[in-house]
């Protein structure tokens, strides 16, 4: 049985390479989805696909439209989402991730740091579980194939 898991969380850095290269190692079949991670590609997309916008502002709405349509379909057709939340970015995305996952009642997992408990407490209680690190969340998926 393959999975489909949502990777929500920030794109700044190479944690989803980290956890996908984590699943390979412990041979756990897992298909991974998530949000565009190519930033450029992320903020042109309204543009690209609707033409050029009057400003920032509709811009901004345009590109929005475009990637809330590609997470909710990659959302629905996921088995679970890990939703990360780190100290170094803003997590507004992430945090409407993990909110349309709770919605959409998707298992939820939660990856944050201690220093985060605080100002995450009520996303964690409608997690399903709440780790602080990756690694955990790959234990608590490989825990389905035992």
């Amino acid at each position: 049985m393959e999975l489909t898991v949502y990777l929500a969380g920030q794109i700044h850095d190479d944690w989803r390479q980290q956890l996908k290269n984590n699943a390979k190692q412990r041979d756990l079949p897992i298909h991974f989805v998530g949000p565009q991670e190519n930033h450029e590609r992320s903020d042109d997309v309204g543009e690209a696909i609707m033409g050029k916008q009057p400003d920032n502002v509709y811009r901004d709405d345009a590109a929005s439209s475009v990637n809330n349509f590609r997470t909710q379909v990659l959302l629905q057709k996921s088995d679970a989402v890990i939703a990360l939340f780190g100290e170094q970015y803003k997590q507004w995305n992430t945090a409407m991730d993990a909110s349309a996952a709770i919605q959409l009642r998707k298992p939820l997992i939660l990856v944050r740091p201690e220093s985060l408990v605080h100002p995450l407490k009520e996303l964690s209680n409608q997690a399903n579980i709440t780790v602080e690190t990756i690694d955990q969340a790959l234990d608590v998926l490989s825990y389905i194939y035992e």
